[in-house]
């Protein structure tokens, strides 16, 4: 799963995004990664380990909801279980 966000741009600077991707793992574990940064620029990448989908889900769905609220909207999302 994946979902591409992106705030609309200040005034004579590059628009901040945020990435946030859900995979599972080799061994049947979850993982978040949540890469931020400004388009062309530098950017951040950090990771969490979950072992059952369902709190792997929560936590992609509460940091989706976090960014919302800062005023990313939704460019892009990918995968047959995106969250409405």
């Amino acid at each position: 799963m994946r979902l591409l966000m992106q705030q609309k741009p200040s005034a004579g600077e590059a628009p901040k995004y945020v990435q946030l991707m859900l995979q599972q793992d080799l061994l049947g574990g979850w993982t978040l990664l949540r890469e931020t940064g400004q388009i062309g620029g530098k950017a951040s990448l950090k990771r969490e380990q979950y072992l059952e989908r369902g709190a792997a889900l929560a936590a992609f769905e509460k940091a989706r909801d976090a960014q919302v609220r800062k005023g990313f909207l939704v460019m892009f999302a990918q995968g047959a279980d995106a969250p409405r």
